[in-house]
């Protein structure tokens, strides 16, 4: 706690999340304001990710996940996404740099969309930092949450259809153990900037108790102290999982 001036540390909640979820929303809109090309506005947002999830670790966060690109994002500007792309190909180059500080990190999505060279190195970042335990790092890519479900069922329904399990017998447990975030607690706090009150098909199974924290800032802008606003706010809320 000593990142943190005595003021702000009687603030923060004495117990942070376990799993904090980012939509890193607004990257375009922060390159328009400026009058650039919105690829510029997702290599600030780039710069973000990284100080935040530096933060995250430096704090004690466990688990954080990132939407980075949605299975509906294939529909923006080609170029756009040809930007996001490269900038995920230089995330797998620099995220190498995470390892020595036992960072597992987990890919969410269906890989198979992308050519072979990039998703050897997606598998083989995931196979090498399996075993680390100070903090894990996921990033959804080509991902979606309706699919991640159907994905599940599908898995479960084969199961079936080989007479392994009755259907009566698939519980919840059974059926998360198929989700992408299979061996990762659910998210506790779901941060969005950029203005947005939505979800836009993000862990919505993982999200069910979640606490939602918006804001206005976008997603380049924000900072390490924007997410301690975060965490102050997650503090005052009163977490009753469907009790009293």
């Amino acid at each position: 706690m000593a990142l943190f001036n005595k003021t702000k540390e009687e603030l923060l909640p004495e117990q942070f999340p376990e799993h904090i979820a980012f939509i890193m929303d607004g990257n375009g809109r922060w390159a328009k304001k400026r009058g650039l090309p919105r690829k510029f506005g997702h290599r600030e947002g780039a710069k973000t990710f990284k100080k935040i999830t530096r933060y995250c670790k430096d704090i004690g966060i466990k688990n954080i996940t990132f939407y980075a690109f949605s299975t509906e994002n294939w529909k923006r500007p080609e170029d756009e996404v040809s930007a996001i792309i490269e900038l995920f190909r230089e995330y797998i180059v620099d995220v190498r740099n995470y390892i020595g500080e036992e960072v597992r990190v987990l890919f969410l999505g269906d890989k198979t969309i992308f050519d072979d060279d990039l998703q050897k190195k997606m598998n083989d970042l995931e196979e090498d930092t399996k075993d680390y335990n100070k903090m894990t790092m996921l990033l959804a890519i080509n991902y979606g949450g309706r699919d991640e479900i159907v994905h599940a069922a599908k898995i479960l329904s084969e199961q079936v259809k080989r007479g392994e399990i009755q259907p009566d017998e698939i519980t919840e447990d059974m059926f998360q153990k198929y989700l992408y975030t299979a061996d990762v607690p659910d998210v506790d706090l779901m941060i969005r900037p950029s203005g947005e009150l939505r979800l836009s098909n993000f862990l919505i199974w993982q999200s069910a108790y979640a606490e939602f924290y918006f804001t206005d800032v976008l997603w380049p802008d924000f900072s390490p102290n924007e997410l301690d606003k975060a965490l102050i706010e997650f503090g005052k809320r009163s977490r009753r999982f469907g009790g009293v």
